[in-house]
């Protein structure tokens, strides 16, 4: 008689424990497939990101028609995010002259919506001194502005609800003398509004010279005409000195 309560408590505990075990098997199931799809997702989408980053620089490569070369290149952070590289020229044009792209952060799905979001956009920046400091700090920014009239139509469908005008450039310095007839500067650099160029800047320091464009607006043709742009622009810095 005392074995009976021995075999019903293994025969609670088995139950009990054969109950609770398909939870558990469930649970694991569903880490490791999560774990998966994360792991998947991170390498397809680092691949991507290292594929267009390959073919970006190609077409920079491939835009300098021999007279320039990417010496190396290496990627910054886990993410694939960042692709740095370093350019040489023949000339003295350009010296030291680097790349850098920045990629949304794709491998990671939180931060890749962020970026989504907050409409984070992928940039390609060229870095490069010109073989002499310029004498001036300079930065021009590309800005557009879009407006709405709030849901207000006019009655009559054909009267337009804007008056549109369209300034020259303007100069704003902190200098005490400025040239009297800048234009050769300012036509050099109005040349960025033939390319998605967001940012180019000019400054004593090194990098003395920078320019940044849309990474989406980038493609074999358009590199060609980007370093057309950046030659252009570093031709104009270079009249300015002397």
């Amino acid at each position: 008689m005392p074995s009976c309560p021995t075999r019903n408590l293994g025969r609670t505990i088995g139950i009990r424990g054969v109950s609770g075990s398909p939870v558990g098997r469930l649970l694991l199931i569903d880490v490791g497939c999560a774990f998966t799809i994360l792991a998947g997702w991170y390498v397809f989408f680092a691949a991507y990101n290292r594929r267009r980053g390959l073919k970006a620089l190609r077409w920079i490569e491939s835009a300098c028609g021999g007279k320039g070369r990417v010496v190396d290149h290496r990627w910054l952070g886990w993410l694939s995010s960042r692709l740095y590289a370093r350019l040489q020229f023949p000339s003295r044009s350009f010296e030291n002259a680097q790349v850098t792209m920045r990629f949304r952060p794709r491998p990671l799905p939180v931060n890749w919506i962020l970026s989504r979001v907050n409409k984070q956009k992928e940039t390609l920046t060229f870095e490069a001194d010109l073989g002499g400091s310029p004498n001036l700090r300079l930065e021009v920014v590309r800005h557009r502005w879009c407006a709405h009239s709030r849901g207000v139509m006019s009655r009559k469908k054909k009267e337009r609800q804007w008056d549109i005008y369209e300034p020259g450039p303007i100069v704003l310095t902190t200098r005490t003398h400025w040239q009297e007839d800048p234009t050769r500067e300012l036509n050099t650099l109005m040349t960025v509004r033939q390319q998605d160029v967001l940012q180019v800047r000019f400054r004593p320091e090194s990098p003395q010279f920078s320019a940044t464009i849309t990474l989406d607006a980038l493609d074999d043709r358009t590199a060609k005409g980007f370093l057309t742009t950046l030659r252009e622009l570093a031709a104009g810095a270079s009249a300015h000195r002397q």
